[in-house]
């Protein structure tokens, strides 16, 4: 998995793999899913990513 984001579009890309987009769906005005041919998401576009508290992505781990 690979992240960009572009601060000054407020822009957050999350590519995770590489397999060639075969269709992007819309859900809603500011995310995008791409999809690859086997039905897989290979990638997700989020607009106004800061601004609707999405970026900076945190993760967190829970103890075992």
């Amino acid at each position: 998995m690979k992240t960009t984001y572009y601060p000054e579009d407020d822009i957050l890309e999350i590519h995770l793999n590489k397999k060639p987009v075969a269709r992007e769906i819309s859900y809603g005005w500011n995310v995008n899913i791409s999809y690859a041919v086997d039905g897989s998401i290979c990638e997700i576009v989020i607009l106004e990513a800061q601004e609707k508290g999405l970026y900076p992505i945190s993760t967190e781990r829970q103890a075992a």
